[in-house]
């Protein structure tokens, strides 16, 4: 999986129009998206005293939309303190706007804010399955059993059983990557965005899935496709909290957006006597709002929202509909 995404002929190396020309994801599915990030932002800009520079940082950038869509989502007093910083293991992109710093990592002393959206779901991880666990090579073969540590992950967050098929996939490898991230922020959020689940409904089959081209397609791990498996949430978050010390919170994407101002109402239809234009615009705006929020779509990831540094009544300033929940 590692090779087939990150390798010298990786997906994710590959030149072209980058992740947004195989599947479709919240970062480019809709202005509304960074709107409402750029609303997280101009928040939590104040909570944070209007630091000069405030960090954007995007990991698994793909080629740079959220954050070239950002420096028009945030107020003008902010524009000329963001500082926009993209981590993708892809070149950089021609044409990208010069203000934008590109990296294969990301940096350390982020006062601001850390965003991940649909990344941790292709950090790459290997697959146990029986009682006890035993790592499942990719042509179905049961290898070796799992090692110390992958075998502590299991017992922890999702034990192995002996019923037919079943699977378990190995989520060590994104705690840790969540946690490291994580540890680059010294004052702000770090933000993750991805389809996941808890240990108390983990998939009995697994999630591997393969999009090439905008289609789902088997997930052969030989660089020709995307490789992704859904998140074990619960688990990442207690990485990341075991960093930053702070209890994050986890909430449905559509609980999040809603909170930023992301609601998918229809306009009122008296609107289209009156101004049929705006009608037309403002009913567009609610369809592009309702697949962002869709409990079976896009509106189905979760966001985990890690403070670092921060006091929790600064985090309910924040968004006070998601910190009071959480």
């Amino acid at each position: 999986m590692d090779r087939a995404l990150y390798g010298p002929d990786g997906f994710f190396r590959r030149a072209g129009p980058g992740p947004a020309g195989h599947f479709r994801t919240s970062a480019n599915a809709s202005p509304l998206f960074a709107a409402a990030v750029g609303r997280l932002i101009a928040r939590l800009d104040e909570a944070l005293g209007k630091p000069d520079p405030f960090d954007v940082v995007d990991v698994g950038a793909g080629r740079g939309e959220l954050l070239v869509a950002l420096a028009a989502a945030v107020p003008g007093d902010l524009k000329g303190r963001l500082r926009r910083t993209a981590v993708e293991i892809a070149a950089r992109p021609p044409g990208l706007h010069p203000d934008i710093a590109w990296t294969d990592e990301p940096p350390p002393g982020v006062t601001g804010l850390l965003i991940a959206t649909e990344w941790l779901d292709n950090v790459p991880l290997d697959v146990a399955v029986g009682d006890p666990p035993r790592y499942l090579h990719v042509g179905g073969r049961h290898g070796v059993a799992v090692d110390a540590a992958d075998e502590k992950w299991l017992r922890a967050w999702w034990p192995t059983t002996t019923d037919a098929g079943a699977r378990a996939e190995i989520g060590r490898t994104r705690d840790e990557a969540w946690a490291a991230a994580v540890s680059t922020v010294e004052r702000g959020l770090a933000v993750a965005v991805d389809y996941g689940h808890l240990r108390g409904a983990r998939p009995p089959l697994g999630t591997f899935a393969g999009y090439r081209d905008g289609r789902r397609v088997d997930p052969v791990p030989d660089g020709s496709c995307d490789v992704s498996a859904y998140v074990a949430m619960d688990a990442v978050a207690a990485a990341g909290e075991a960093v930053a010390r702070a209890e994050p919170a986890l909430v449905s994407q559509r609980a999040a957006l809603r909170a930023l101002g992301v609601d998918g109402r229809r306009p009122p239809l008296n609107l289209a006597g009156e101004d049929p234009t705006g009608y037309v615009r403002a009913l567009a705006t609610a369809s592009a709002a309702a697949e962002l929020i869709d409990p079976d779509g896009l509106g189905g990831h979760w966001w985990l929202l890690q403070p670092v540094g921060l006091d929790p009544a600064v985090c309910q300033l924040v968004i006070p509909e998601v910190f009071s929940a959480a």
